[in-house]
């Protein structure tokens, strides 16, 4: 089914509006690739009444409007993605932070997807407990647009393949058991991992305040002015001197005074100032 301009730029302008996402030019393919599944499941029969739906103000409008946002949403994630990112994680900024503060450490996983990213942090907070010798207390939020994604986060149950996918043997025979449907993740390392549908363009006052952030591959899909809003309120989000993660191939605008630059293990984070 084909898709005319003018009902690619009104999804567009729908994704950019409540999503921040910026599709761009001719990415018509992948609109309609995406959102043909989402024409069965709401029994419509083109693109044009699609559109018309996002804009309706039936009761149904919001359940199309979620899932329109879940399936244009890029959810590609595996464990311990950047790995260097993730032993500066476990070799210092964990330690530190676990040595030093009196209270719980808490740690925001930003467009978390299926639950990998958290669930490494995770991992990595248990080895440097164990290591401590201590009880420590970390806190650790899941966030993302796409609520289908989180609910399959919850549930922490992981597919062969999708275990095999950057998990070396010593974490998967410490923290995973094997049941019907692949393995399930110990509950040591869940019950310290809570997830939230939650979107980037709204306040993070709700959230709460973070001694580490990591935001990974996900500002690329945003404009540079929405990527520099969101990162700013990273920065009020973070308590001084906590640590922001983005992606091995993102920097952090020049014009972000908060932060100073860290080079650690051929890895780099951000240090709030």
């Amino acid at each position: 089914m084909d898709i005319s301009a003018l009902d690619y730029q009104a999804i567009c302008d729908f994704l950019l509006e409540n999503s921040g996402i910026e599709l761009g030019k001719n990415k018509q393919y992948l609109v309609q690739s995406r959102l043909s599944p989402v024409l069965k499941k709401f029994d419509l029969t083109s693109f044009p009444e699609l559109v018309q739906g996002l804009n309706s103000l039936k009761p149904m409008t919001q359940q199309l409007k979620v899932a329109v946002v879940d399936a244009m949403t890029t959810n590609e994630t595996f464990w311990f993605r950047d790995s260097v990112q993730f032993d500066v994680l476990l070799d210092y900024v964990l330690p530190e932070l676990l040595a030093r503060k009196e209270g719980s450490v808490k740690i925001w996983s930003a467009a978390c997807s299926t639950g990998q990213e958290p669930y490494s942090i995770s991992m990595c907070a248990e080895r440097v407990i164990q290591k401590l010798g201590k009880s420590k207390n970390v806190q650790i939020i899941g966030t993302d647009i796409s609520e289908a994604v989180l609910v399959r986060a919850r549930q922490a149950v992981y597919s062969e393949l999708a275990v095999s996918r950057g998990l070396d043997h010593y974490y998967k025979a410490h923290y995973f058991s094997p049941v019907a449907d692949g393995y399930r993740l110990n509950s040591r390392i869940t019950n310290r991992v809570k997830f939230q549908p939650f979107n980037l363009l709204k306040p993070f006052s709700v959230l709460g305040r973070f001694d580490v952030i990591f935001c990974r591959n996900v500002l690329i899909y945003f404009p540079n002015p929405i990527k520099v809003d969101i990162l700013r309120r990273m920065a009020d989000a973070l308590e001084p001197g906590g640590a922001i993660f983005l992606s091995s191939t993102e920097a952090m605008p020049q014009t972000l005074t908060q932060f100073e630059s860290v080079r650690m293990g051929g890895a780099r984070f951000y240090r709030k100032k």
